[in-house]
């Protein structure tokens, strides 16, 4: 399976930077229909085809994205929208 991996430093509050990943999941989930589950600072998302995980560190947010067969054949258009997408949610 083709992975994504995007690393995009922040200058936010753990707080504001969970804030933040959480309105990114709440989309995420109404438009593609994610399952999203908080672990400690992990954002664990799944649906057919897509499982990753955004874990906040102190001064970065990192997300690992694996995707199915069918997916991959998206995988750059995915990959641009959410690198686009986590420099608008943490942007320093």
């Amino acid at each position: 399976m083709p992975d994504i991996s995007i690393t995009q430093p922040h200058s936010l509050s753990q707080t504001d930077a969970r804030a933040a990943a959480q309105k990114v999941a709440d989309k995420l989930a109404r438009e593609y229909g994610l399952q999203c589950k908080w672990e400690g600072d992990v954002l664990r998302f799944a649906r057919s085809g897509v499982e990753g995980a955004l874990t906040l560190g102190e001064r970065q947010a990192a997300l690992r994205i694996k995707l199915g067969f069918l997916m991959s054949a998206f995988a750059s258009t995915i990959e641009q929208k959410v690198a686009d997408s986590m420099r608008k949610t943490f942007a320093v």
